[in-house]
């Protein structure tokens, strides 16, 4: 491994790239630390050093800007709008029709699809850089503290904080467009991969100093073990056999060849926990806006909301995020793999399922494979993300646990691509490659 690392960096070009992303890489982080105008520092940093951060949405965030959501710096928004974009597109496709002729007209509609997104994702910077801004001068992005995070609340600091916020969403997007143009792999999924690895030394170092070498060395065990499911299932997939007929062209014969649809286990990505993660931050969201005011008593809804539906570790929490990770799993494997379209072009090239009739048979079995396979998965993704909460019932270390949820999904699934990727380029310079 180490000297296919030694062959890519000696080939110029790749080098090139390599260095490229890297740079991109060490900006991206340093822009996390640097303070928005109108922010105290000081009150920032004895604020996080009490251990005192939001839960819900918040944590999620946070983790995908690397901790500079708490620290309200340029970047505080990190990545999270672009991600949010991209997905509302995705799902227009279903609704509106003209979203959908734009992603069949190849890449002319791919272009206009991803200017939509970059749209969007200055809209919901904009919007999000207003909520943060709000939450930080109220108190409530870092309840336990007492001290003003933005001291002066004119309207002039107010609008140029915002301004900054969005601007920093627009920079990090166009960072990752760029690694992704000029570097090596997708560029906003290493910005995310660059987000969360930042968070493990801090978080592996928290659960040595609170709980004790013991823990420390069963989370590294809990880890290495979730790593290596996490490794097995995305590389696991469903190959369903698919023959093509010859047929003539011109004076040539073509078709006649087997290859496969590779249908994965885990279709959804880590799409299913986000949402699952966001619809159960909507009913504390509610309630916080429903708090009573001195003297009068809590209403019944909202206190059962605060004692069932804002703790991780309460068991009607995980049953809900449980079953809304498997809900959306379905859900969204049914908008982003439609068989009746594979079916289509299938016969369109002579292709065919041996056994299977083309056209109707065709999607109905393709939807009968889907709907097995996607059972497993959901219920892995499932696992995976209670990780993290089973975590805090057993060795309480939900705050500082890494491994597991959105983070480690993340971390291995971008890792084994950017390899691959990396692999690719070198076995086309006729090296060895990184795999073997």
């Amino acid at each position: 491994m180490l000297s296919a690392f030694g062959r890519a960096f000696r080939t110029p070009d790749l080098r090139r790239k390599l260095l490229f992303t890297l740079g991109i890489i060490t900006i991206f982080r340093l822009g996390a630390f640097i303070p928005s105008p109108g922010v105290n520092y000081q009150n920032v940093q004895q604020c996080l050093s009490t251990g005192q951060t939001s839960g819900g949405i918040y944590q999620l965030v946070n983790l995908f800007s690397g901790g500079a959501l708490l620290q309200v710096s340029i970047f505080a928004l990190g990545i999270m709008p672009y991600i949010t974009a991209s997905i509302i597109v995705q799902l227009l496709r279903v609704v509106i029709p003209r979203f959908q002729q734009l992603y069949e007209e190849g890449a002319s509609g791919q272009s206009k699809l991803t200017q939509y997104t970059r749209y969007l994702t200055i809209a919901l910077g904009l919007l999000n850089a207003t909520t943060l801004v709000s939450l930080a001068r109220s108190g409530q992005l870092l309840p336990g503290c007492n001290l003003p995070i933005i001291p002066d609340d004119s309207i002039i600091t107010t609008i140029l904080l915002i301004i900054t916020l969005t601007a920093g969403t627009g920079l990090i997007m166009w960072m990752g467009e760029l690694v992704t143009e000029k570097g090596v792999g997708n560029g906003m999924s290493l910005l995310i991969f660059t987000s969360i690895a930042a968070g493990f030394p801090t978080s592996l170092g928290a659960i040595w100093t609170s709980q004790g070498p013991g823990t420390f060395f069963m989370v590294i065990a809990i880890g290495l073990l979730t790593v290596a499911l996490v490794v097995f299932v995305e590389q696991s997939q469903r190959r369903v056999p698919v023959q093509y007929a010859k047929r003539m062209i011109g004076r040539r014969t073509v078709g006649g060849t087997s290859t496969y649809i590779p249908i994965k286990v885990n279709m959804a990505g880590v799409v299913p926990v986000i949402f699952a993660s966001s619809m159960l931050y909507l009913p504390g969201l509610i309630s916080q806006f429903n708090q009573p005011r001195a003297g009068e008593p809590v209403q019944p809804w909202v206190e059962w909301i605060n004692n069932n539906l804002t703790r991780g570790d309460h068991p009607i929490y995980m049953a809900l995020y449980f079953a809304m990770i498997v809900f959306f799993t379905y859900f969204y494997v049914a908008i982003t793999f439609n068989p009746e379209e594979v079916s289509d072009n299938m016969k369109k090239y002579g292709g065919f399922i041996p056994g299977i009739r083309a056209g109707k048979p065709t999607a109905d079995y393709l939807q009968y494979v889907l709907s097995r396979i996607t059972l497993p998965g959901a219920l892995y993704l499932g696992f995976v993300a209670l990780i993290p909460l089973v975590a805090l019932v057993l060795i309480n270390a939900n705050q500082n646990f890494p491994f597991g949820g959105t983070s480690i999904l993340i971390m291995v699934g971008v890792g084994l691509e950017t390899v691959k990727q990396i692999d690719a380029q070198l076995q086309q310079r006729h090296y060895e490659g990184l795999l073997r």
